[in-house]
Order: structure tokens, then sequence, then C-alpha cells
């Protein structure tokens, strides 16, 4: 709750009600597994928790921006707390997961990261094009300007929306589900399609299905980066660079 507080009482964007919401959702992260049994059961409801949080947007109405005008959406912050609360949860106090949290990918994980992200491109954009999704972004930045806006866009999904999205539905949840059923495939697939219901309140009104069915395949490619690696940081490649290609491109 530090941070909130540091950021929140200077700035005037204190809320009570917002913080006792977070105050609510650290504490839940933080003891889930302290209060809990460690079995597949709560496992999942731990992975439903996360992804109802997550879906939900919720920190958006929390991080309130003092200078809205300029920097609109300060609920990454709350993304990042999420992100950092679920891990120690996840890694120090349940255990028994072999996933590494870990920011900088090996020459290995990015080639395997981009031969995926090359089964992504026209699988995707076939589906956005079908499905009449794929609509253009004005460009209204070229030359260098537009490679760093570019370059800065993918850091920003790659350590942050990459990493805790990967850590979840390919780390913890596609692992668990390959564990459960004894079926590597059949972990692949359904952790895709789940992958893809989380996104049915994006880009359109809810449910949008047209844009969850691209993104489970989306969800499908960066399984496979994962499956191939055994790592997320494979995934998280295909993952960065399939979104920031959409983010530059497409909106």
């Amino acid at each position: 709750m530090a941070p909130y507080l540091l950021y929140s009482v200077p700035t005037g964007e204190f809320r009570l009600h917002g913080f006792m919401i977070l105050l609510a959702v650290a504490l839940a992260v933080s003891y889930w597994y302290l209060l809990l049994p460690k079995n597949a059961f709560v496992d999942v409801l731990f992975i439903a928790l996360l992804a109802g949080i997550y879906v939900s947007k919720i920190f958006v109405s929390i991080y309130l921006s003092p200078i809205p005008a300029v920097i609109r959406d300060l609920g990454i912050l709350g993304h990042l707390m999420l992100i950092r609360t679920a891990v120690i949860a996840i890694v120090a106090i349940r255990g028994g997961v072999n996933v590494e949290f870990r920011f900088i990918p090996t020459a290995h994980e990015w080639l395997i990261g981009l031969r995926w992200f090359a089964l992504l491109v026209p699988l995707c954009g076939a589906e956005l094009w079908i499905q009449g999704l794929a609509h253009l972004r004005p460009q209204t930045h070229h030359g260098v300007e537009a490679v760093g806006i570019a370059l800065a866009e993918f850091a920003g999904i790659l350590w942050v929306v990459a990493l805790s999205e990967e850590f979840l539905f390919r780390g913890l949840l596609q692992q668990w589900l390959g564990q459960w059923t004894g079926s590597s495939w059949g972990a692949l697939i359904l952790a895709s399609i789940i992958f893809g219901s989380a996104h049915l309140g994006f880009h359109g009104p809810f449910p949008n299905w047209r844009f969850a069915f691209v993104a489970a395949s989306f969800g499908l490619c960066c399984g496979l980066a994962w499956r191939e690696s055994r790592t997320i940081q494979a995934s998280m490649i295909t993952h960065a660079l399939g979104a920031t290609l959409y983010r530059v491109f497409f909106q």
C-alpha cells in the first residue's frame, strides 16, 4: 500500500474507497496460499481472481491522474503492484511451480519467440481482416520518431503486459492444465480459449466475441512458444511483438 500512498497523498488524488479496494486486493492475493490449501481447485480460483481483477480494469478508477490532459491512465501502477504481489504469492509462498520470473530473454528465447511471431502475423492478420476488425491507425509520426515510439511501446508491453499475462496464462495455467489433464496439446488449447475469453471486454462492447476469437489464436501462438521453450520469456517475445504490431498499425 505504500506506493499508492506515496503517489496519491502528495498529488491530492487519495480516495478512501480506492484505498480500501486496493487493500482488499493486496490482502486477498498476499494471504491466498497462507489461508487456503495448495491444491488444483484453489489454484484455479487464484487464477480466476487475478484474471477478474485484471479484466475489471479497477485500477484505472483507483490511480487517478493529477494531470489527465498529459497522463490519462495511471492504472499501470496497480497492474505492476498486482504482478509483484501475485508472483511473490506463487513463487515464495505456494512454491512447486516451474516458472522463472525473468525480464531479459536469452538469444535462444528470442529465436523461438520470433519463430512463433512469424506464424501469429498471418494467422491473426487474416482473422482480423475476415471479421472486419483490421482498421488501420492514422500515422502521425514518421522516421526516427516513429521507430522510437514503437520501441518504447514494445518495451512497455514486454515488461508489463506480456510478462504478467504470460506468467499467468502460460507459466501457470497452461503448465497446470498439462499436469491436470495429462495432455500438453489439450492444455495449450484450453489455455488459449481461456486467454481469448479474458479479452471479451476489449476493443468493443462486451461481449466482443470476434476479438476474443482473434485473442485465442494470439494466445495459441504464445502457447506454442512456451511449449517449445518451457519459459515465459520466449512467449513474452511473441506476445510483445504481436501486441506492438497491432497497437502501432491498427485501432
